[in-house]
């Protein structure tokens, strides 16, 4: 998967004791950068739609793979047609960089789901 924006290509890095959430014009900067996320309860999250349940399975096996190779893994609702993707750091308790970076990746995987 090649990186589509800056974000996309940069790497999540660990959170170490005493990091802090970004502030809210940080949080607001980078959330225009992704198209379609919107905050939501202290996350920031997005649904995707799909034709069918095997785009679905795709994109959620490739969500799954790209968080776990960032080391920074997404809430997941899956249906039918549908993925619901959240990110947050709890390890912040509100969101980091590594969120955004995570949700630019998962744009690109969007992006490479087949159609057919």
């Amino acid at each position: 998967m090649k990186p589509t924006t800056p974000l996309a290509a940069k790497h999540c890095i660990p959170c170490v004791g005493g990091s802090t959430p970004l502030p809210d014009p940080k949080v607001r900067k980078l959330l225009k950068s992704l198209a379609g996320w919107k905050l939501d309860k202290g996350q920031i999250a997005k649904t995707y739609h799909f034709k069918n349940y095997y785009q679905t399975i795709f994109f959620v096996n490739a969500t799954a793979w790209i968080s776990n190779t960032e080391n920074h893994h997404p809430d997941l609702e899956v249906g039918y047609n549908k993925c619901v993707v959240r990110y947050s750091t709890h390890a912040v308790g509100g969101l980091s960089e590594n969120d955004f970076i995570c949700a630019a990746k998962v744009e690109a995987i969007a992006a490479a789901t087949p159609v057919d």
